[in-house]
């Protein structure tokens, strides 16, 4: 379904082009408008692509935002008492987000009989996040030292959060850097007219330009 989806894209965008440029009240050279049309089907094949990467990215953002409050949830059952299933089932249980879907269904494939570092493995390969890769490695090395699971889930419920603040603080050094182009495309040239609009009508009215003084 989702290759379907180019040659779905090119073809809607390529009709939309032709349609806009059939029914245009300024009529166009054929050549303009085959290559015009030639650039909207292209885009139209590769916007399924940029779309499903704004997700991955939304469900990315999403799942890190949520991984230190979790990692907590689960140290705080693990030193209850619970299994690390378990606890991963309780978080699946009391949160409905990315991050518990992503936990729900490493818990039904360890149900069904997978081994649970492959289970792991898995879930860290669907979600894509170093986070999550570092996580699961933790996991599965502590498994296979006997280290504590719930000082390991603490250390990483730490690091993830330590993790998110520096991500929020290089989201906010990047912001300077996005708004210098709406500032130079929308703000500086309404900022120029203002000022220099009654400058240039004074230099217009001198004897200099022909005005009337």
């Amino acid at each position: 379904m989702f290759f379907a989806l180019h040659f779905v894209g090119a073809v809607v965008f390529a009709v939309l082009c032709v349609l806009i440029f059939t029914f245009s009240a300024v009529a166009q050279p054929w050549p303009i408008t085959i290559l015009i049309t030639m650039v909207g089907t292209a885009l139209g094949y590769y916007f399924p692509e940029l779309w499903i990467s704004q997700e991955i990215k939304k469900r990315q953002l999403e799942i890190r935002k949520a991984m230190p409050d979790a990692l907590d949830l689960l140290t705080i059952c693990v030193e209850a008492g619970l299994g690390f299933d378990a606890a991963m089932s309780n978080v699946a249980e009391k949160w409905e987000n990315e991050l518990s879907m992503a936990f729900a269904r490493g818990i039904r494939e360890i149900q069904l009989g997978k081994v649970r570092r492959e289970a792991l493995k898995n879930m860290a390969e669907r979600i894509d996040l170093a986070e999550m890769t570092s996580f699961v490695a933790a996991v599965i090395q502590s498994e296979q030292l006997g280290v504590s699971m719930a000082k390991v889930l603490r250390i990483q419920a730490d690091q993830m959060r330590m993790r998110r603040r520096q991500y929020a603080e290089e989201l906010a050094h990047q912001a300077p850097v996005k708004m210098l182009l709406p500032m130079v495309g929308f703000i500086f040239p309404s900022i120029f007219i203002v000022l220099l609009t009654p400058a240039a009508l004074t230099i217009m009215r001198t004897p200099i330009f022909g005005g009337s003084g």
